[in-house]
């Protein structure tokens, strides 16, 4: 098969316009555009015409959809053995799909038929041969893809090599071989999946099942039959125990235990209140004790601190007269210390006033000295600033961008070139004139000298004197149009530059250059007389303008200033310290006359208070006695009430024992009749439960049970002992057909090897017999895995592999274009140049489409170049 057109109408970029990439022919198809040109949308575009269905509203069918949606059209035509056809697909709205026999223009198949007719062209779909060729933009071969697209390619591998190795007709390497594993597999694969669990709906899962089920029924069943003994054996217990709780001697036991502990606990009972009546009236006399003890004690100590308070009292009055005196003579000198530092500080402010004022002076005879220099910075700053705007605007003017220069010398390149190649492809006519022959031929109305070629374009007439007019045709065109547009972008070029020639360019550029350096000089100028800008520069000039005309008349002395503002200074700090001096004496006496003044408050609140407990001066020894006598009366008191709770205690029965032990009692009664009642129940249900058990036959259910569960058994064996067999045979076959390997992939080794020559010298690839894909690149003796390759080694390898099962394919009758989509992105100039080597020795007898977006790097790959034009279905 190959390509002869490609266009496509509302897919992805090109939303609501059509673009067709016409004259695919044999050998290299090269279609260079820059990114965004539409090249990788071409590719999705032929892609989904030949792998996905019309129908189809997936993934791969959304993709092609432009953001506003729409219907997208693909149109392809082919040629094959048996003709010529138009394959024609329309997805989402109205979709369908079409083959045209353009030898007839007769429709040949329509939609289910006509994809049936496209799958058949690339034979088995995107993991068929043709989906090894089509090398989507990024994609090496190598990288992680889904394993289902994994499996398909290696399957069109294996599938490919089997055909084209004629002499690997064996049973370990060749189609036998192959059918022998594939029924092994299918055999196995009825029994079980690829990870070996039993096959869904299979016999070996029905087998599994069926035993586990009765496995399942075995144990519910042996389990109901414990049961059912076990039932019986707690029935036995239950009833053995029954009678000898419910006997009337041990009911009459427990009752006669729960009376007498009733009665002890009564008699107990009326011991602990009586207990408690002495305790309470204890415990008042206690209270009323412990009080008239407290109010005697304070009495007797209050009058101890009063005794003890007055000779404190005395000494805090006299330290508190003597504080007084301190503070009022430290207050009156801090007063005159203050006035003198006042003073003081009235003159230093004079003295500084007068020295600002000669320093403003000298200020301002500095200025007017400096005034003149900075106007003439000034004027010439704004000079040199003019200077400069002048020179860039000239710049502006006269610059040339170099990307501009370096597209004319391209265009001037091509245009020599295409002029070149038309010169040599017009034709001409020569002339031979006798030696004596005076008549000269014209051409177009003049003579042609003899011996000479003589070009023309399109046709022209001949003239021979006395004989007549011979017409000279071309039949070509009179102008290819890649030169007329070339030409036309080159005048347009330079029209937007404004030049004639790109010599002219090329000297703007150079006076562009030129006033570049001045510009340079002149900002360097501006920099020295203007260092912060020219703004700065006129502030200043207007500052020393800013002057006060009555300060140049005044002629003070300054050092003698200076001498009296010093002096004023000194005075001033002797005052400050000597106030310094009274104020640290004023605030000790102010602390010294807080702190006498706060001991003498104190004492003389604790004198109030211990007065105010004691009372009258007069009463205070007779309150005292009183309170002695009463307290030795309460004391009497206590003790006969000591002695009295004390007698009870001895003869008291223990209240919590004789309770606890009421409890007990009763518990062990409570607890015989609660049993009782569980027995009884139990009892019942269990009678139950044997019944119902014996009624359902348990016991020859469970035998029957087990006689099928030792069939099933057996039958899951058997199918194990299958699947092993099956297992054991595929790697026997595996075993052998790996034996074998080195012949089985001689022909896609023969293939490769002299493409791998053209990149490097005594090379080898290995390949994995079970992907089929070269696995290490051994060069100069040294194994390297193709994983751990440069990106561009692997596109590069990808590639040369994908050339060589072209070539295989083509031999085995069924050819396939190469198509590659911005492919050796990672690779160097020199790898590029050798691996366009390799595409034109493939490309011999096969065809070869590249699309790529750099230009300038794929010029040299040669071949037909393609291109993009407008296209409306």
């Amino acid at each position: 098969m190959r390509l002869d057109a490609l266009r496509l109408f509302n897919v992805k970029r090109f939303a609501d316009t059509g673009v067709s990439i016409e004259g695919f022919g044999e050998g290299v198809n090269v279609l260079c555009a820059p990114n965004e040109a539409g090249k990788s949308t071409s590719f999705e575009a032929l892609n989904a015409l030949f792998f996905v269905k019309h129908s189809s509203t997936a993934t791969d069918a959304r993709a092609l959809r432009p953001y506003s949606g729409g219907n997208c059209l693909v149109e392809v035509d082919v040629t094959t053995s048996e003709g010529r056809y138009r394959l024609t697909k329309q997805f989402f709205g109205r979709s369908h799909a079409k083959v045209l026999d353009l030898a007839t223009n007769q429709i040949l198949r329509q939609a289910d038929e006509a994809e049936t007719f496209i799958s058949d062209l690339v034979q088995g779909g995107s993991g068929g041969p043709a989906g090894l060729l089509w090398v989507k933009q990024g994609v090496t071969g190598w990288d992680r893809r889904p394993k289902a697209e994994e499996d398909n390619e290696r399957s069109a591998r294996t599938s490919l090599l089997q055909s084209v190795q004629g002499e690997v007709e064996t049973i370990t390497g060749g189609r036998r071989m192959a059918d022998i594993l594939s029924a092994t597999a299918a055999s196995r694969a009825e029994l079980v999946t690829a990870t070996g669990r039993p096959r869904a709906g299979g016999k070996y899962a029905a087998a599994i099942d069926l035993r586990d089920r009765l496995h399942a029924e075995l144990q519910r069943l042996d389990a109901e039959v414990q049961a059912l003994r076990d039932a019986l054996d707690r029935r036995t217990t239950v009833q053995r125990r029954l009678a000898e709780i419910e006997a009337p001697e041990e009911r009459q036991a427990r009752l006669e235990a729960v009376a007498a502990a009733e009665t002890a606990f009564e008699a107990a009972r009326l011991q602990h209140e009586a207990l408690k009546t002495r305790e309470a009236e204890l415990n008042l006399a206690t209270e009323r004790r412990s009080v008239v003890q407290s109010e005697h004690d304070q009495h007797r100590d209050a009058l101890a601190r009063l005794a003890a308070l007055s000779a404190d009292l005395q000494a805090a009055r006299s330290r508190h007269n003597e504080t007084v005196g301190r503070r009022s003579a430290a207050g009156d000198a801090e007063k005159t210390s203050r006035a003198e530092a006042d003073q003081t500080e009235q003159a230093v402010v004079g003295a500084r006033a007068a020295l600002d004022q000669a320093d403003a002076a000298q200020r301002a005879r500095d200025t007017v000295a400096r005034s003149q220099a900075h106007r003439d910075s000034l004027a010439q700053a704004i000079d040199i600033r003019s200077e400069i705007e002048a020179l860039t605007a000239r710049i502006a003017a006269a610059k040339v961008p170099s990307s501009a220069i370096r597209d004319l010398e391209d265009l001037d390149v091509q245009i020599v070139r295409l002029t070149a190649l038309r010169d040599a492809a017009r034709p001409s006519v020569t002339v031979e004139y006798e030696a004596d022959t005076p008549v000269r031929l014209q051409l177009e109305g003049q003579d042609l000298a003899g011996g000479e070629d003589h070009a023309y374009d399109g046709h022209a007439t001949l003239i021979v004197p006395s004989i007549g007019r011979v017409h000279l045709r071309s039949n070509r065109p009179d102008d290819p149009g890649q030169l007329t547009a070339l030409e036309d972008a080159r005048r347009a070029l330079l029209a937007s530059i404004g030049v004639a020639d790109v010599d002219a360019a090329r000297a703007r550029q150079t006076q562009a250059q030129h006033l570049e350096g001045l510009l340079g000089v002149e900002k360097a100028k501006l920099a020295v007389l203007a260092p912060e800008g020219i703004d700065k520069l006129q502030e200043i000039v207007a500052s020393d303008e800013d002057i006060d005309p009555g300060l140049l008349d005044l002629d003070l002395d300054r050092d003698a200033l200076q001498a009296a503002y010093e002096e004023a200074v000194e005075r001033r700090r002797s005052a400050v310290n000597s106030l310094g001096e009274c104020e640290t004496i004023r605030s000790a006496a102010d602390a010294a006359y807080v702190a006498a003044q706060t001991a003498l408050a104190s004492l003389e609140a604790q004198e109030s208070q211990i007065a105010g407990v004691l009372g009258p001066v007069d009463a205070r020894e007779a309150r005292l006695e009183a309170l002695a006598d009463r307290l030795a009366l309460l004391q009497q008191g206590q003790a006969e009430a000591q002695e009295q709770v004390d007698a009870l205690r001895t003869r008291a029965t223990d209240l919590v024992i004789a309770e606890a032990a009421l409890s007990r009692v009763r518990s062990v009664k409570d607890a015989a009749e609660l049993e009782i009642g569980g027995l009884r129940e139990e009892n019942a249900a269990l009678n139950a439960q044997i019944r119902t058990r014996s009624d359902e036959a348990v016991e020859e259910d469970r035998n029957e049970k087990a006689e099928a569960l030792a069939a099933a058994t057996a039958r899951v064996a058997s199918f194990e002992h299958e699947i092993a067999i099956l297992d054991r045979l595929h790697g026997a076959l595996e075993a052998a057909r790996a034996e074998a390997k080195e012949l089985y992939l001689t022909p896609v080794m023969n293939e490769l090897t002299p493409l791998l020559s053209l990149l490097f010298e005594d090379a080898a690839i290995a390949f994995n017999d079970q992907t089929l894909l070269p696995e290490t690149l051994i060069r100069k003796g040294l194994e390297e895995e193709v994983a751990c390759l440069s990106g561009g080694m692997r596109e590069q390898l990808s590639i040369l592999t994908r050339l060589a099962f072209a070539r295989l394919m083509a031999r085995d009758g069924r050819p396939a274009p190469v198509i590659l989509d911005d492919a050796l992105v990672y690779s160097d100039d020199d790898r590029i140049e050798r691996m366009f080597n390799a595409l034109h020795m493939q490309a011999r007898d096969q065809q070869i489409i590249v699309f790529s977006c750099r230009q300038r790097a794929f010029q040299k790959l040669g071949g037909a170049a393609l291109q993009m034009t407008a296209w409306t279905p």
